[in-house]
C-alpha cells in the first residue's frame, strides 16, 4: 500500500486513530477527519507517512465534498475511505432523548453515505476501496441499544447496495465488523452500572471486551485485501451463518434479562456515551 492515499474519518481517538498510525507505518499516506482539530493536527504530525487532517462533521454534505476536493488537491488522489465516525447512545427507547437518538443514526447511517458521496467520484478515478465500518451490532440486535443497532443494521445493507452499484467502476466496497472493542465509546457505555451488567451478562464470547490493536490489524489487513467483509474478532464471521435466529432468540431472552433492572433502566444516562459523543456535543454547541 505504500504511496497510496486514505481518508480515514473519525480519525481522533479510537479505532480511526490507531488504523491511521498502522496505515502510516505501512507507507500510506493519510488524510485525517474528525471533529477534534487539536487532536487531528497533534497525530498527523506525529505519522510516520505524509499526512494532513480536515474539521468537518460527516452530516454536513457541503463540508465533506468541500473535504474531498481539499484532499484531492493536497495529495493527488484517493485509494482508500474508512467511513468509521461513529457516536452512540444508550437506555430503553421509550425513555430516550430524541436528539441523542436521532444524532446516531444521523453521524452512523448519514453520515457514511455523505463520506460515500462525497469520495466515491474519486475512489471511481483510482479504482479504489471504500471500507465502511459495522458492528457486531449489525448482526445481532441489543436491547438498549435501538438507536446504534438501527445505524449499523443500516450502514450494512446500504455499503452492500453500493458494493454492487460500483463495482463496475472497478470500486470494491468491504463492510467491517467489530464486538466490543476497547475504545473511549465503549469505555464510556460501560461507565454506567446497567450497561456493564447487562454486557457482562451476553453470552461468550460477546460479553468480553477485546484489545483494539489486534483487531485494528484484522482491518489494516481486510484493507491490503480490498476485502468485501473484515471481521474485527475471528469468531464474527461464525455470527453470519445463526443471524437468522438472532432476533426470536434476543427477543425472548433480553425480555427477562431488561426486566431485572427494573426501576434501574430510569438512571441510565440519555445522552451520547465516551469522548467522542462528548466532541459531536461540543461541535454542536450541546457541552461544554
Amino acid at each position: 500500500m505504500e504511496g497510496q492515499v486514505a481518508v480515514v474519518t473519525g480519525a481522533a481517538r479510537g479505532v480511526g486513530e490507531l488504523l491511521a498510525r498502522k496505515l502510516s507505518a505501512h507507507g500510506v499516506r493519510v488524510a485525517l477527519v474528525g471533529l477534534e482539530p487539536e487532536a487531528l493536527k497533534d497525530l498527523s504530525t506525529r505519522l510516520y507517512a505524509d499526512s494532513d487532517h480536515w474539521y468537518a462533521d460527516v452530516t454536513d454534505q457541503a463540508a465533506m465534498t468541500r473535504v474531498a476536493a481539499e484532499v484531492k488537491e493536497r495529495f493527488g488522489k484517493v485509494d482508500i475511505v474508512v467511513a468509521n465516525a461513529g457516536v452512540a447512545t444508550g437506555g430503553p427507547f421509550m425513555d430516550s432523548d430524541p436528539d441523542s437518538w436521532r444524532r446516531v443514526i444521523e453521524v452512523n447511517l448519514l453520515g457514511a453515505a455523505a463520506t460515500a458521496r462525497a469520495f466515491l467520484p474519486l475512489l471511481a478515478e483510482s479504482r479504489g476501496y471504500l471500507l465502511q465500518v459495522a458492528s457486531l451490532a449489525a448482526v445481532t440486535p441489543a436491547p438498549m441499544m435501538s438507536a446504534y443497532c438501527a445505524s449499523k443494521s443500516g450502514v450494512e445493507a446500504y455499503a452492500h447496495c453500493l458494493r454492487a452499484e460500483v463495482g463496475h467502476l472497478g470500486v470494491k466496497v468491504g463492510v467491517a465488523y467489530l464486538s466490543w472493542t476497547d475504545t473511549d465509546m465503549v469505555r464510556g457505555a460501560d461507565q454506567d452500572d446497567v450497561m456493564r451488567e447487562l454486557r457482562a451478562r451476553l453470552p461468550w464470547p460477546a460479553n468480553k471486551t477485546y484489545p483494539l490493536s489486534p483487531a485494528v490489524d484484522r482491518i489494516l489487513h481486510g484493507i491490503e485485501r480490498r476485502s468485501a467483509h473484515v471481521y474485527g474478532q475471528w469468531w464474527l464471521r461464525h455470527m453470519q451463518s445463526v443471524r437468522g435466529a438472532l432476533p426470536m432468540l434476543i427477543g425472548t431472552v433480553g425480555a427477562h434479562e431488561v426486566a431485572r433492572y427494573g426501576e434501574r433502566l430510569a438512571q441510565v444516562p440519555k445522552g451520547l456515551v465516551g469522548a467522542g459523543g462528548a466532541a459531536d456535543e461540543r461541535s454542536r454547541g450541546g457541552g461544554a
